[in-house]
């Protein structure tokens, strides 16, 4: 999985690259098909804003998960996004189980 991280109207620290590239990571156990991830930081005014992070990750088959979270805090905005898109994951793997449960009970009944 390749991560592209930008932030816009500022340089971002390391700790940031690293938390994003750490929390990303955990992702990857609960789907496979993950492709790339993207995590977008930005926030409105330069002082006493709200700090902004957009997570966008493509998996297989042309599928695009994203989150948009905003609070206080870079780390918890990303962490924020992060849950939001392994929710989504999830989602999306139970519905592939679905179909393929669903395609090889028809396949049985032929």
């Amino acid at each position: 999985m390749t991560l592209i991280f930008t932030a816009r109207h500022f340089k971002a620290h390391d700790t940031l690259k690293e938390f994003a590239e750490a929390e990303l990571s955990k992702i990857s156990k609960f789907y496979d098909g993950i492709i790339r991830s993207e995590v977008i930081l930005f926030y409105d005014k330069p002082t006493n804003s709200i700090k902004t992070a957009e997570v966008i990750v493509h998996a297989n088959n042309h599928h695009t998960f994203t989150a948009k979270e905003s609070s206080d805090d870079f780390k918890i905005s990303m962490e924020s996004a992060i849950d939001k898109i392994t929710i989504q994951i999830k989602k999306y793997k139970e519905k592939l189980k679905k179909t393929k449960s669903t395609i090889k009970a028809i396949e049985q009944l032929t």
